[in-house]
């Protein structure tokens, strides 16, 4: 199983992958390129170019339009923006278009943003995780913006036969200081004709001169939601298309040795049952059974009719009661890996005022996309095609090249909008099964073939959040200060060496930089079964035990948790200078500051109400989060309010941002009342909704979100406001009721909802 796993470990730090190659030197152009780039825009100025490490650069006019490059200012006036990386629900699509559009100085009202053809060759990395999408792409996507206007101004200057300096932008107009004024679309040809500016010479707006960032916008996408228009890989429909489910060993690993699929064969709407062996990796193929049907739902019902039998001689065995035994027993203990060792724990200890220890647990946990997982595969002229819901458009492209043999040229991915993705869908394995189950069944018929995972496949196939526990020790001085911290980090590893996907913890990990005694030792214990980042990769669960124990140390030290918290961070500073992705105690104390603020800590409250405070720096955000709950004599709790302050640098758009809170919130607050994964022989025991619910509307808190507007570039959200609130929320409990919570979910605490 060690094996079957080795490619299942992509961790933050593969995600920080997506940072790479913003800015580059300008590469000359190939002739192929040019045509290539020419033939696939047009209708006016467009510009298609990849400011990474081969850059392209290339401006023309076509009489055809096909959706690619950056801009395209329509004779029109309209102006069309491509979208380069995967629209997950996280407004990014919005988002991009503004930027471009800021700087380009655009009419928003007429201006439309489309999804990129996924096309590395122009834009370099299209992928959407570790909230980096704004932030790598945050000088690329101003830089397009600012050559069309600058190519848009030269036109100007030279139909007026002025000077360039003579003229200023806004609204998709150029206007002379003399009181000219002409359109961006009356100005499409001459700038078509022009040589492209060199990227360094462009002059990119101050943080003063910006018009629309900061404000509300609704999603670019938001009407074709509502009105049920087909944007998810789900809703792809093509001509002929048949549809196939895929069934694989309940135990992770297991293969097939043999099913009734002459029987399956004979069932209403089947077309073909056939087994596919697969690649043994599970972010590839692992041994199922596929079948091919007229429609969805006869392909699902034949799916239940299936009877194989699985070799599970190298499945996996995991067992989450074992796990827990295991790691209960470790903790009296320190682990066998060091991480951080400073200074002199047990001498700070020895000499603490006050000493606390405590065990953390938190389960397994699935990402439960809405959307199952699902892909369209095409196997047609020695070519594959795609229509995927995937996170990682280009480096799917190479994954998929590895698994069926074909050159990546002989392969076209179409991204489709994801409905949920929170790191599921930065695996591909889904669109690898449909690839594979695509070419056998073009063996007998030339047809699309559309995939479909069930809820089942869902929940019990997934990349799954690692459960972990931490044995915590830490002491305060006289004065109430933290002087000592030991973390015993037990985690779980697929090959006996590292932890796995989303499994490790960092040896700078708040609040270690900030403590003059520090020591964190790692233990791994064996597993088999896959992992892989969840919303907030580590952070999501790290923050509850750490942001909780830090509570539990100012309560012995009888100081009030902000002081603590604030006294902790000390003078402002970044903690790696130079890193400007690393924890900025200004920033951090600032955004803690307007949470408390802005809930009113310190208000007095009704019996059995409580305040709690948790900071957490995750994804280079600054976050703090407040809950107030209520709960009574019978456990029964309250979420009322949810305050979040939040420091990403310049918000883009203030309506995608508050929405990414909120639905952070709602994650996190679902994750930690009663979503566990179980595992008993190697196998998930929760196969759906019933027994992973979700947050109902009844049980919604009121979530405020607040934003610093710092000077910073801008980071990503979508990540670092999840972590604080299970912390939060665990320390108002200790607040309203004196019972500390040390285990997730909150269900097998014995609460319930109030």
């Amino acid at each position: 199983m060690n094996k079957l796993l080795a490619n299942a470990a992509r961790d933050d730090a593969e995600i920080q992958a997506l940072m790479s190659g913003v800015l580059g030197e300008v590469a000359p152009v190939s002739r192929r390129q040019f045509f290539k780039l020419a033939g696939l825009t047009g209708g006016g100025l467009v510009l298609a170019f990849y400011l990474g490490d081969s850059q392209v650069a290339v401006a023309q006019t076509t009489t055809d339009f096909a959706p690619n490059g950056f801009v395209q200012v329509r004779p029109n006036g309209d102006i069309v923006i491509f979208s380069k990386c995967p629209e997950i629900g996280q407004g990014i699509k919005t988002a991009f278009g503004l930027i471009i559009a800021e700087e380009l100085d655009a009419d928003w009202q007429r201006v439309q943003v489309k999804q990129a053809a996924v096309n590395p060759a122009v834009y370099g990395r299209q992928g959407a995780g570790g909230s980096t999408s704004i932030p790598a792409n945050w000088d690329q996507l101003r830089q397009a913006g600012a050559m069309a206007r600058s190519m848009l101004v030269s036109a100007a200057a030279l139909e007026w036969k002025i000077s360039e300096a003579d003229c200023r932008t806004q609204n998709s107009q150029v206007m002379s200081k003399d009181g000219r004024s002409i359109s961006y679309g009356d100005l499409v040809t001459k700038a078509a004709a022009l040589p492209l500016p060199d990227v360094k010479t462009l002059k990119l707006k101050d943080r003063s001169e910006y018009q629309l960032f900061g404000k509300r916008y609704t999603g670019v996408d938001n009407r074709q939601i509502v009105t049920g228009q087909p944007l998810f890989g789900v809703d792809t429909q093509l001509p002929g298309m048949v549809y196939a489910s895929y069934t694989k060993c309940p135990a992770f690993g297991g293969k097939v040795v043999k099913a009734n699929l002459e029987a399956i064969k004979q069932l209403t709407g089947v077309i073909d049952a056939f087994v596919v062996e697969g690649t043994g990796l599970a972010t590839e193929v692992l041994s199922g059974v596929a079948i091919i049907a007229s429609s969805t739902w006869a392909s699902f019902s034949a799916k239940k009719q299936l009877q194989i039998e699985w070799d599970e001689t190298r499945a996996s065995k995991d067992s989450w009661v074992e796990f827990m035994t295991q790691a209960q027993a470790l903790a009296e203990k320190s682990g066998k890996q060091p991480l951080r060792n400073l200074g002199d724990v047990d001498g700070a200890l020895k000499d603490s005022a006050k000493q606390v220890s405590a065990f953390y647990s938190y389960p397994y946990a699935a990402h439960a996309t809405l959307e199952p997982q699902n892909c369209t595969a095409w196997f047609h002229d020695g070519r594959m095609e795609l229509w995927s819901p995937t996170q990682q458009a280009d480096s799917s492209l190479t994954l998929l090249a590895k698994v069926t043999g074909l050159p990546v040229d002989r392969i076209t991915l179409h991204q489709t909008r994801v409905g949920g993705g929170f790191g599921r869908r930065l695996m591909n394995d889904y669109a690898c099964e449909a690839a594979l189950i695509a070419r056998e069944f073009a063996k007998r018929q030339n047809a699309p073939v559309k995939l479909t995972w069930t809820r089942e496949d869902d929940f019990t196939h997934d990349f799954y959040r690692v459960g972990g526990f931490h044995s915590l020790t830490g002491g305060v001085d006289n004065k109430g200060k933290l002087t000592a911290w030991r973390d015993h980090f037990i985690t779980f590893t697929a090959d006996g060496e590292k932890p796995v996907s989303g499994g490790n913890m960092d040896a700078e990990e708040f609040p270690a930089l900030l403590v003059p005694n520090v020591t964190i030792t790692q233990s791994l214990l064996n597993s088999a079964t896959p992992a892989g980042p969840w919303r907030a990769p580590r952070s999501n669960a790290i923050a509850f035990a750490v942001q909780c124990f830090l509570h539990e140390l100012a309560v012995s030290a009888k100081r009030d948790h902000k002081q603590f918290l604030l006294d902790l961070l000390g003078e402002p500073r970044w903690l790696t200078p130079g890193n400007y992705r690393s924890l900025n105690t200004e920033r951090a104390a600032a955004v803690i500051k307007l949470a408390t603020e802005k809930a009113g800590w310190g208000k007095k409250l009704k019996k059995g109400h409580g305040l709690g405070l948790a900071f957490h720096f995750s994804h280079a955000g600054h976050v703090a989060g407040v809950a107030e709950v209520r709960v009574d004599k019978n456990k029964k709790l309250k979420v009322i309010r949810v305050v979040m302050a939040a420091d990403v640098g310049p918000i883009i758009n203030l309506s995608g941002a508050e929405t990414q809170v909120q639905g952070a919130v709602i994650d996190a607050l679902s994750l930690m009342f009663a979503q566990q994964i179980n595992l008993e022989k190697g196998r998930v025991q929760e196969t759906n909704f019933d027994q992973y619910p979700l947050l109902r509307m009844p049980n919604a808190p009121l979530v405020e979100a607040h934003f610093i507007q710092s000077q910073y570039n801008p980071t990503g959200l979508g990540e670092p406001a999840l972590p604080p609130l299970a912390p939060a929320i665990g320390n108002a409990i200790f607040a309203a009721t004196g019972e500390r919570v040390r285990t997730l979910p909150l269900t097998k605490s014995g609460f319930s909802w109030g």
